[in-house]
C-alpha cells in the first residue's frame, strides 16, 4: 500500500492540479472556501467542496497573532498548506501574498516551493506592505506576475496562477486601474485574476467583461449576490478569505461573553454534537478531487501582508 502523503506524491499533485485547473471551465462558477487548520479543511471537505483555499489572516488568528504585515513567514505560510493538502487530498490554491521578496526571482522561488508544499495553485498580489506606497507600480508588478508564471511553467504538474489587484482592499476604490492591472497580468500570463473587496456587482461584472481569463471574486454577506448571480456576472471562481474564520471567532466570542455577562451557557445549544464533530474529523481524506463544481448554498451564508480581505 501507497502511504506516501498527498503533498509529497508526484503522481497526486499532477492529478490535483489537472483538477484545480479543470474546475475553471466548468459549466457553473466553483466555491473556494478557505480552512485555516487540518481539521476545518477536513470539515469543508466533507461538504463536497472540489477544492480549498488557505487563509492567511485565519492562520494568523489561529497563532494568536493579529493579521498584517510581517505576521506570517512564508515557512509558516506553506507549512499550514501542506497539512491542508494532507488532510483532505483536494487541490489546494495559497494567498502567497505578495511573493515574500522584493526581487523577481523571489517570486519565483516562492511559486517553487508553494508546488514542493503540494499546492495546486496559489496568488501573486500587487501590495508591497508599505503604508507609505501600498500598491506596486504596474511595471514592477507585472515583472513579479511573470515571474510567477515562468516558475510555474517550469514545473511537472499544472499550477494554476492567480494574480490579484489589491487596489480596492487598499482603500484606493479606482475600477480603471484595476482592470488596467488585470488586463496587465493576464497579458502576463496569469491563469486567474482576482481584485478583492469589490463593492458591487457592476464592478463584478466590468471586471470580468475587461478580461478573457477566469475571474476570482471575494464573497462577503456584504456583497448579497449569490453562486448564481455571480456566475451571471462572468464569475468563474468565488473565495470567502477569512470571512469563515471570523464567523468561528464570531461564534467563540459570543459564547465567552454570554458566560461572563449572564452566568449561562446557551451557545452550546448551537454547537455541533461532539460525535458529529468527531465522525467528520475520523472520515478517510480522499486521494484527489475530483474536477466537479462544489455545491453551496444560493444564500450568504522577508514576509509581506496577508491580505484575505476583512471588512
Amino acid at each position: 500500500m501507497n502511504h506516501t502523503r498527498p503533498s509529497a506524491d508526484p503522481a497526486a499533485r499532477l492529478r490535483r492540479g489537472e483538477a484545480f485547473r479543470a474546475l475553471h471551465t466548468g459549466p457553473a462558477p466553483f466555491v473556494v472556501p478557505n480552512p485555516w487548520d487540518a481539521g476545518t479543511a477536513r470539515i469543508l471537505a466533507s461538504f463536497g467542496f472540489a477544492a480549498l483555499a488557505t487563509t492567511g489572516a485565519g492562520l494568523a488568528h489561529s497563532l494568536g497573532r493579529p493579521d498584517g504585515t510581517n505576521r506570517l513567514t512564508r515557512a509558516e505560510l506553506l507549512a499550514n498548506a501542506t497539512a491542508i493538502v494532507d488532510a483532505t487530498g483536494l487541490p489546494v490554491t495559497a494567498d502567497l501574498e505578495s511573493g515574500f521578496g522584493e526581487r523577481p526571482e523571489d517570486v519565483a522561488e516562492t511559486i517553487r516551493l508553494a508546488a514542493e508544499a503540494g499546492l495546486a495553485g496559489g496568488s501573486i498580489e500587487d501590495a508591497t506592505g508599505r503604508d507609505a506606497d501600498p500598491l506596486r507600480p504596474l511595471d514592477e508588478a507585472v515583472e513579479r506576475v511573470a515571474a510567477a508564471v515562468e516558475a510555474a511553467k517550469g514545473l511537472d504538474f499544472p499550477f494554476t496562477v492567480t494574480a490579484r489587484a489589491e487596489n480596492f482592499f487598499l482603500g484606493r476604490p479606482d475600477l480603471d486601474d484595476t482592470i488596467r492591472r488585470l488586463q496587465a497580468y493576464e497579458a502576463a500570463g496569469a491563469d486567474v485574476l482576482y481584485a478583492p473587496a469589490l463593492p458591487d456587482a457592476e464592478a463584478i461584472r466590468a471586471v470580468c467583461a475587461a478580461v478573457s481569463r477566469p475571474v476570482n471574486v471575494l464573497m462577503t454577506g456584504a456583497l448579497k449576490l449569490s453562486v448564481a448571480e455571480l456566475g451571471a456576472l462572468g464569475v468563474r471562481r468565488i473565495s470567502t478569505g477569512s470571512a469563515l474564520s471570523r464567523a468561528a471567532l464570531g461564534a467563540l466570542t459570543r459564547a465567552a461573553r454570554e458566560i461572563t455577562e449572564y452566568g449561562t451557557f446557551g451557545f452550546g445549544l448551537d454547537a455541533l454534537p461532539y460525535a458529529e464533530a468527531n465522525a467528520l474529523l475520523a472520515a478517510a481524506a480522499p486521494a484527489a478531487a475530483p474536477p466537479s463544481s462544489a455545491p453551496a448554498p444560493d444564500a450568504p451564508s522577508a514576509a509581506d501582508r496577508e491580505s484575505d480581505p476583512a471588512p
